[in-house]
């Protein structure tokens, strides 16, 4: 079991007919937790019914949320999702957001400390407040964990490469990387020789990136592992990518090998993908059944 810290937003996704919790960081948590790891969340939610809901459904699903500040001045996230005819989603995202606004404390410095992982996105560094936090507790962590979230407009070349910079695992969707790459100016056209450039001008040595229904690549430790994906019909994509991260990071701290572990992050995103919502419950015994099939 490995001890986890999420950074970042904790919010409501409201689609045309429902809504559902989520956020990034939140969704990366609550997969994480599934696995049996010690996971805590460090935001902040408003002091507002959606706030209260959103720390009972946390706290009833094992996440730690004692770092989640409660906050007088903004209102609980929300965003608002629209799909389309194939199911991936885009987005509305509410500013500002009590999430916004997440304020440094002592607690938090010690809790990141003592955590194997931290892991934090790139949209919570749309605002200076959470951001100078988020840029203060990097200084405090032993492996971070860095998933893009591009959300424009809310990011700037500047802080993504801070970000990238400070980090000893990057998470890409394909979109993001060749994106990320022009910033860095890249000349390279493949995946895999972009994946090596951003590595080498991040010093990161884990990279992974998601290919949609195409799977995902992983570069650890000089060595490249795939997975070509699986063949599944989509309801909605929202959520498929951070429930992915959850699980190639669960697997990778806990020391399974990293071609196993690409395999079962991308069957969870798979399934993730064919349900609705962020985060519906997987047993595991259905991941192996899924990835296994009789």
């Amino acid at each position: 079991m490995s001890k986890v810290v999420c950074f970042g937003e904790v919010l409501w996704d409201v689609f045309p007919t429902h809504k559902k919790i989520g956020g990034a960081p939140l969704n990366v948590a609550l997969r994480t937790q599934s696995f049996n790891n010690e996971v805590a969340m460090i935001s902040s939610v408003g002091d507002d019914k959606r706030g209260k809901m959103l720390l009972e459904y946390i706290s009833q699903n094992g996440v730690n949320t004692d770092y989640i500040q409660v906050n007088k001045n903004f209102k609980t996230g929300k965003v608002k999702v629209m799909l389309n005819e194939k199911g991936s989603a885009s987005y509305d995202i509410n500013f500002p957001r009590a999430w916004d606004d997440i304020i440094i404390t002592k607690n938090a410095i010690e809790l990141v400390k003592k955590s194997d992982a931290f892991v934090y996105g790139s949209l919570v560094a749309r605002n200076d407040i959470s951001k100078n936090t988020l840029f203060e507790l990097l200084e405090y962590a032993n492996y971070r964990v860095f998933d893009l979230n591009l959300r424009s407009p809310y990011y700037t070349k500047e802080v993504l490469i801070h970000l990238m910079n400070k980090a000893d695992f990057i998470k890409f969707n394909d979109d993001e990387l060749f994106e990320v790459s022009a910033y860095l100016e890249s000349k390279y056209r493949s995946m895999e020789q972009n994946i090596r450039y951003i590595a080498e001008k991040t010093n990161t040595k884990r990279i992974c990136v998601t290919k949609g229904h195409h799977g995902a690549v992983l570069l650890y430790d000089d060595k490249f592992y795939y997975n070509s994906g699986y063949l599944i019909k989509v309801l909605d994509t929202v959520g498929a990518g951070d429930s992915f991260l959850g699980s190639l990071i669960s697997q990778l701290l806990n020391k399974v090998n990293p071609q196993e572990a690409i395999e079962f992050a991308c069957a969870v995103g798979a399934l993730v993908a064919q349900s609705e919502g962020a985060n519906p419950v997987l047993l595991r015994s259905d991941i192996d059944a899924f990835i296994n099939p009789d």
